[in-house]
């Protein structure tokens, strides 16, 4: 089974930046969803944005769109979340996930059976 591993995390203030990859350990092809999940202390996991297919069928939460961007290169098997103006309650564990949810489930935790370990980001004040 095709592992993921996450990377990329760290503290960086509000309003700044920070690219998060996953790499998946085999070929993951164009019908597999992969996505970015996140999950705060005390908080249920949220899918974020996910993408299939080529060139890539993209969607994001409400809580991240306009400053989070997801891309995959389908050649190095690698999945990228680039967050922009980061903000206190971006502060989470961010998860790599793959599967093949339906269209209703992209960004539900119920579609994706492989998930990476994690990697801790937090914003500061």
């Amino acid at each position: 089974q095709i592992q993921l591993v996450e990377s990329g995390g760290g503290t960086v203030q509000a309003g700044g930046s920070l690219t998060l990859s996953c790499t998946a350990s085999g070929y993951t092809g164009y019908s597999t969803h992969m996505a970015w999940f996140r999950q705060s202390p005390g908080k249920a996991r949220e899918g974020i944005a996910s993408n299939v297919g080529y060139p890539g069928d993209t969607i994001y939460s409400d809580s991240v769109k306009g400053r989070f961007t997801i891309s995959r290169d389908h050649a190095k098997n690698t999945l990228t979340l680039q967050m922009n103006s980061l903000k206190p309650e971006d502060t989470a564990i961010y998860y790599c996930a793959a599967g093949t949810p339906t269209s209703d489930y992209r960004l539900r935790e119920v579609g994706y059976h492989i998930w990476g370990q994690g990697t801790q980001v937090t914003v500061t004040v």
